[in-house]
């Protein structure tokens, strides 16, 4: 995989995690409004990278459930920004070492 296809699958990642942020979100906010209709968030690969399908569910909100959903969003939201800036950083490296 190309440095190129690196980044671009990563911020196909912090793409497919803001997605997921913000059902999340949703859900916390309704988690009281009566017929709520939960929003799952299902990962999917494409090439390159992953995208996110937001869907309403019949479930309820569990705010446990939620906030633990959250908190592995932001972890896979810091991972794939950690690794695109290590794709640029590389990229950055290779071009100075061309130039030279």
């Amino acid at each position: 995989m190309s440095i190129s296809g690196i980044t671009n699958t990563a911020l196909s990642g912090m793409r497919a995690q803001t997605a997921r942020v913000g059902a999340i979100a949703n859900n916390i906010a309704n988690s009281s409004t009566p017929d709520y209709a939960r929003l799952n968030t299902s990962l999917t690969s494409t090439e390159p990278g992953v995208r996110a399908i937001v869907e309403p569910t019949t479930l309820n909100v569990d705010l446990a459930n939620e906030l633990t959903a959250m908190i592995e969003a932001e972890q896979s939201y810091k991972a794939n920004a950690a690794i695109f800036e290590t794709g640029a950083d590389m990229r950055e490296m290779l071009m100075s070492i061309k130039r030279d």
